[in-house]
Formats: structure tokens, C-alpha cells, sequence
């Protein structure tokens, strides 16, 4: 991946480096499946917790390849399941997911004591972000 300039690191962040809602793509069959998703952008990755047996997972498990759009940006990326949310290699992740969802995370939606709780990891492979006028690509 070309990574972003500095200015455009910064606008990530501050635009996803928090609890924010994105679109996500998906396909099955060739037929694209969008919904939106809470999700962390942290170092050119956007984070989200989710079930590993969701629509999602199961297209991305037969095409790891999805698009992303969020307030003035649209990406491609590939979507790897990190697996497990309380999976020790997850703990530094996970710890942050913890404190940006902090909101709505101990609702009772997610079940942390089910391993089928996962993490997902879509890394940025190429994208569009707009922002006062300037067009930054990667």
C-alpha cells in the first residue's frame, strides 16, 4: 500500500480515529452487499468487532476484498479476521476497541465470552480522501 501524507494521516484520524460509522462492501456471487459498521482507523486500518458467522465474514471469507466509504473518503481494502476479540494477540487492539466504543460496547449486543466475537481488520489498499478542496490518493 502507498501510504497517505502526513496531512492525510492526520485527516484520518481525526475524521475515523474514533467510534465512527462507515459503509462497507461486500460480494457473494458477483451481487455487492453494503451496510454500515462502527469501526476504528488506526495506521492505515479501520478495526471492527463483529460475529465471524455474519454475511460479512462469510463474503469475506470467499473474497477478501472490500470497499469502504466514509465522510469524503471511499477506499478498497482486504478484510482478515483477527479472530478472536479476547484472544491475547489481540489484547493492545482489543484494549483500544474497548475505550473508543465505549459508548454502546457494554450494551449487552456483544458477547464477549463467545469466541465468535472477532475482530476485523481491513487493511487499506487504495483510496480517495477529499478535504477543502484538496484530493489526496494512495
Amino acid at each position: 500500500m502507498r501510504k497517505f501524507s502526513r496531512e492525510a494521516e492526520q485527516i484520518l484520524i481525526e475524521r475515523f480515529g474514533k467510534d465512527a460509522i462507515i459503509a462497507m462492501a461486500t460480494t457473494e456471487n458477483g451481487t455487492p452487499y453494503v451496510r454500515y459498521v462502527n469501526a476504528y482507523y488506526e495506521d492505515g486500518a479501520f478495526y471492527i468487532i463483529t460475529h465471524a458467522l455474519s454475511n460479512k465474514m462469510k463474503h469475506i471469507k470467499d473474497n477478501s476484498v472490500v470497499a469502504i466509504a466514509g465522510e469524503w473518503f471511499t477506499a478498497h481494502g482486504k478484510g482478515v479476521s483477527l479472530g478472536y476479540f479476547g484472544k491475547k494477540e489481540n489484547c493492545v487492539i482489543a484494549e483500544k476497541l474497548k475505550k473508543v466504543f465505549a459508548e454502546w460496547i457494554d450494551n449487552g449486543h456483544t458477547d464477549f465470552d463467545n469466541e465468535n466475537t472477532i475482530i476485523l481488520c481491513v487493511e487499506l489498499t487504495d483510496g480517495l480522501l477529499l478535504s477543502h478542496g484538496t484530493r489526496y490518493e494512495f
